[in-house]
């Protein structure tokens, strides 16, 4: 247990660190934590200006990992993400040349600003860890992080993920606006220099990979299963739910659960756990029927709705 309380002690630190140039969003860099411990990638759905890049970079900073980031637009094609050969005319030989995702965190910017097909070189490395280039195999540095951002669909030039890649990421946030007096500390923090100067690295990609496999150790009772499945059918039966949420999905509910728990300073999973990261991991993956938004309904009222049902299956 002492080498779990070693690593606790850097969860804490990592906060800390990128703490200091997120303002106010204690939630967001919590949960954006759980999903990298639990091995999961990140979709941050928000409208310009709000901190999404800034997160991503005060993370990689603070915990040593080599980063990547690419601007989707139009023009961005599928070998800029995974790699090219190239002949080598001094070797005879053609060499592969890599591409941006040769990292360990890597962030895909706008992400809804660029084709289906660049979108879907993601797929392989996402759910595999590898990519694949003129039939070789190409295997990447762990950890691996993807976080994408996109802007709410609906603004110019955006177009929708389609439900194969929204998959692939464990959950989906949104960092939101400061309240006034978060706005003012943001704006004193930044009007000399950059906070994220001031975020010093306390882990490695090395620890990152131990609180990894750290968390894949939690314990979790046989209640605790009944109770995510529970939750997954729900949404499977629910009048206002078209596509409920995927077998991957369910996965993903359990392996944040762990990551709940662990952040907790725990060596076992509550209900609460589950409770606490249901809506940030289903609500990317649940499609509605047009008769919820006739009743004004929203797909987090839904989740939350089902949480609240299912009280009795948490004893």
């Amino acid at each position: 247990m002492e080498n779990n309380k070693k690593l606790w002690h850097i969860v804490d630190e990592i906060k800390t660190e990128v703490g200091k140039v997120i303002k106010g969003k204690n939630d967001i860099i919590d949960k954006t934590l759980m999903a990298i411990i639990a091995g999961g990638h990140i979709l941050l759905e928000d409208i310009p200006g709000v901190g999404k890049t800034t997160l991503a970079l005060a993370f990689s900073k603070s915990m040593g990992l080599k980063f990547n980031r690419v601007q989707f637009t139009p023009d961005v094609v599928p070998s800029d993400i995974t790699g090219f050969t190239m002949y080598n005319k001094q070797t005879g030989k053609f060499e592969y040349k890599d591409g941006a995702i040769m990292c360990n965190f890597f962030l895909a910017d706008e992400i809804n600003r660029t084709s289906s097909k660049t979108q879907s070189a993601l797929l392989e490395a996402m759910q595999e860890g590898k990519v694949t280039v003129d039939g070789q195999t190409h295997y990447l540095n762990m950890p691996f992080i993807v976080m994408a951002t996109q802007n709410p669909v609906g603004t110019a030039g955006t177009q929708m993920l389609p439900e194969a890649q929204l998959d692939r990421f464990m959950v989906k946030l949104s960092i939101g606006y400061p309240d006034i007096a978060t706005q003012v500390d943001i704006l004193k923090d930044r009007s000399k220099e950059d906070p994220l100067s001031y975020v010093q690295e306390v882990a490695s990609s090395e620890l990152v990979v131990d609180l990894c496999n750290q968390v894949k150790e939690i314990f979790v009772d046989e209640k605790i299963y009944t109770y995510i499945a529970t939750l997954v059918e729900a949404t499977r039966n629910d009048e206002y739910i078209r596509l409920g949420v995927s077998p991957r999905g369910a996965i993903a509910i359990f392996n944040m659960a762990k990551a709940a728990a662990y952040m907790q300073n725990r060596d076992f999973v509550t209900p609460e756990d589950v409770d606490d990261i249901f809506v940030d991991v289903c609500r990317h993956r649940i499609i509605l029927f047009p008769k919820a938004k006739m009743a004004n309904v929203s797909v987090e009222d839904i989740l939350k709705n089902i949480v609240s049902k299912n009280v009795a299956n948490k004893l």
